[in-house]
Parts: C-alpha cells; sequence; structure tokens
C-alpha cells in the first residue's frame, strides 16, 4: 500500500488524528522536553517524528520482526498541526482498531475447546464487553517503541487470557454475582466450573506462550503471574482487616493490577525490538498506569452510579475490603466515627453504607483518593517524556488522563 493510498482509505477518524507525511512534506524534529518543562507536554507537536525501525538481530525469524508497513508508519509520521499529544477514548480506540481486530481474532481461535462447557463460559466472559484495555497496551507500547506484528497481537490475546482468568477466580472468591452489567460465571454455573475455565485460560495462555519461544517473555510473564496470585493471597491477609493501611493497600494493587498492565507494556515493546533502556520506560509506565486505574477504579465503589459501574455498589465493603476513600475516613475520622467504621469493615457490613459514605464525604476521602491516582497517572505520562512523539505515545498519554478520569 503507497503512502497515498493509506491516507485515503483509513477512516476519517483516524486521519483527523494521524495524517501520513506525504510526499513534498518534510517532517521536523520536534521540541525536545527539558527539566524545566512542566510535566505535561504542550497542546501541540511543532514537528514531526519518525522513529527508527527496531534492528532485528541477524538469524532472526522474520515472523517475530514487526510489521512496518505504509499502513503502520502513520502511527509514528505525522504533520505537526494535525496532532494533539493526549488523544482521547474513541481517538484512541480508533487508532489501534486494525490491530485490535487482529487480537480479538486470535482470542477467539485460541479459545476454542471441544470441551462444551469451557466455550460457553469463557464465551460469556469473553463476550461481556470492555474496552480490552490490557491488550490495547501491548500494542499502543509496540507502536510507541516501533512497529507491530502477529506477536504483538498474539502476546496482547495471552494478557487477556491471563486477566479474564483472574477474574473468574476473583468472582468465586468474592461471591460476586455481577460483573460488566451481567450476571458473573459463577452465579450462572456455580463456583467449581468458574474456577476450572480460569485455569483454562491460564494453561491456555501458556501454551501460547510457548509457541512463541522466547526465554524473555516467559520469563516475564511467569514472574507476572507468579506476582499475581501473590497479591490475592494477600488481599485476603486483609479483608475485614480494619488496620489495613495506605501502604497495604498498595503492596496489593500493585500485585493484583499494575503487574499486568507493567508487563503489557514491557511487552510490547519487547517485541517490537526496543532496548533495555525504552522497555524500562514504558514497563513503568505501565505500572503506574495500574495503580492509577485501580485506585480510581476503587473510588467508583463509592461514587458511581450502579447501572454506569456495572456490578453492585458497596461490594468491596461487603467483602469487607478496606480500599483507599476509606482507608482515608478512619484515618482522619474522630475517635467515636472511627471505632465505627472498624466494626463495619470487621462485619462486612453493606448495610451501613450510608455511615461509610458519610464519614468518607467529611473527611475527604473521595478526593485524596482522586488525587492519588491522578499523582500515578501524571508519573505515568512522565515515563513517556523522553520516547519521541507519536501517535501511539500520544494515545499512551491519553489513557493515563482517561484512567483518572472516566465514570465507569
Amino acid at each position: 500500500m503507497s503512502v497515498r493510498q493509506c491516507y485515503r482509505t483509513c477512516p476519517s477518524t483516524v486521519r483527523a488524528v494521524c495524517r501520513v507525511v506525504l510526499p513534498g512534506k518534510r517532517p521536523v524534529r520536534g521540541r525536545k522536553s527539558s527539566p524545566d518543562r512542566p510535566l505535561r507536554p504542550p497542546a501541540r507537536l511543532h514537528g514531526a517524528v519518525k522513529v527508527k525501525r527496531p534492528v532485528v538481530p541477524s538469524g532472526t525469524d522474520p515472523a517475530r520482526a514487526p510489521i512496518i508497513d505504509a499502513h503502520h508508519e502513520r502511527l509514528r509520521m505525522t504533520i505537526a498541526e494535525d496532532l494533539p499529544t493526549v488523544l482521547g477514548l474513541p481517538q484512541i480506540q480508533s487508532l489501534a482498531a486494525p490491530d485490535m481486530a487482529a487480537v480479538d481474532a486470535v482470542i477467539r481461535r485460541r479459545l476454542a475447546s471441544d470441551v462444551m462447557l469451557i466455550n460457553q463460559i469463557a464465551d460469556h466472559i469473553i463476550s461481556a464487553g470492555g474496552k480490552r484495555l490490557r491488550p490495547m497496551l501491548v500494542i499502543l507500547a509496540g507502536h510507541a517503541a516501533g512497529g507491530s506484528g502477529p506477536e504483538h497481537h498474539q502476546l496482547a490475546a495471552i494478557i487477556e487470557f491471563i486477566h479474564t482468568s483472574t477474574l473468574l477466580h476473583d468472582d468465586v472468591v468474592d461471591e460476586s454475582d455481577l460483573r460488566r452489567g451481567r450476571s458473573t460465571a459463577n452465579a450462572l454455573w456455580g463456583n467449581a466450573p468458574s474456577v476450572l475455565v480460569g485455569d483454562f485460560l491460564y494453561s491456555r495462555s501458556f501454551q501460547l506462550m510457548v509457541e512463541l519461544d522466547r526465554m524473555e517473555v516467559m520469563q516475564i510473564l511467569a514472574d507476572t503471574t507468579n506476582r499475581i496470585a501473590e497479591g490475592e493471597v494477600l488481599q485476603l491477609l486483609h479483608v475485614h482487616n480494619p488496620d489495613t493501611d495506605e501502604a497495604a493497600y498498595l503492596r496489593v494493587i500493585e500485585r493484583k493490577t499494575a503487574v499486568l498492565f507493567a508487563a503489557g507494556t514491557r511487552l510490547g515493546a519487547l517485541a517490537s525490538g526496543a532496548d533495555a533502556q525504552v522497555q524500562q520506560q514504558l514497563y513503568d509506565y505501565g505500572m503506574q498506569l495500574g495503580f492509577a486505574f485501580q485506585i480510581a477504579d476503587d473510588v467508583l465503589d463509592y461514587a458511581a452510579e450502579a447501572a454506569e459501574l456495572g456490578k453492585n455498589l458497596g461490594d468491596d465493603l461487603a467483602e469487607g475490603k478496606a480500599t483507599l476513600p476509606l482507608i482515608h475516613a478512619m484515618a482522619h475520622s474522630d475517635a467515636t466515627t472511627r471505632e465505627r467504621l472498624r466494626q463495619i469493615v470487621e462485619q462486612g457490613d453493606a448495610a451501613a453504607m450510608p455511615d461509610v459514605l458519610a464519614a468518607i464525604h467529611a473527611t475527604g476521602g473521595l478526593d485524596y483518593s482522586r488525587q492519588r491516582a491522578g499523582e500515578y497517572a501524571a508519573a505515568a505520562e512522565q515515563a513517556l517524556d523522553t520516547l519521541p512523539y507519536s501517535p501511539a505515545v500520544a494515545a499512551l498519554r491519553g489513557l493515563a488522563r482517561y484512567a483518572v478520569e472516566r465514570t465507569h
């Protein structure tokens, strides 16, 4: 596909934020960031930056080399006045759409089993919706580091399988009956089938890892899944525990949420042939984004509408989980209120939600938690500061802001 053909065939929603450099247009190198510049980048680029094609070592299987054709090149070469340095969610989704379609195809193909119950349960949770944020991070990080190809699509599917398996297990442990506005698998089929299909998805993800035949990928994902399991156990130790403080809470969400975000962004960079420094930058971005996302998610449990949230409000409270808004309220309430909150956490008393909300609002628990989420989101953006500006980097910045601004 020629550059002009790519431009003509791209969806208008993508062209609006990502123009190719047509013949006769000479890109000019963009402004460099400096320590004296504010954290957030300027509203518009002053030039276009072409990211170098990753060096593929001799002897490397060509199938593993990132695909960088004219269509993908538009992700990295832009005319200054057309590309904002932060994209909104619809623009991000349009930008990633071709790759995400390929990821979905891998997911559907590799979900198949000759055991019908596996197909039913796996399809129920995979088709429940969601924005596929974690696999999208693999794709965008890959483009930020140089390009994407079939290996990125398979890695993105692996990340989604791991995430989905944790959801199945979480719903059993938490005795949840609603997720993304639909009945959970355990509510429909029971606990045992849900746990076993979660195990199937874990094992299928490792089959996909083995097919890639890359020891570094295996090491990253083995470490990641081990830390996720540690996070699950660590959270169990803090259930119905009113002494859970902010530091303990952060240790839990690092393992339960942030490490999978970080693994996805690092793997995207690795598959693009990025050097160790770029891999570390994108890993740091993913880790900080994971913290921001989970804290914002915990705020929504006390601030959103149930219909928007897709689950029952107060689920965390009913499960005896002290998340950041409540932890802050307990730390800053008077002695009488603090003792009442401790009893509520110990008992998992969802009926006491009005008392909890009153204490959270009185102590500024939601505002404090949003502030902390914003700090992590800002740190995620800062991790991208020395990467060349590109639509993919703008999308990653946009996801950091979306994580803390979303309402569901």
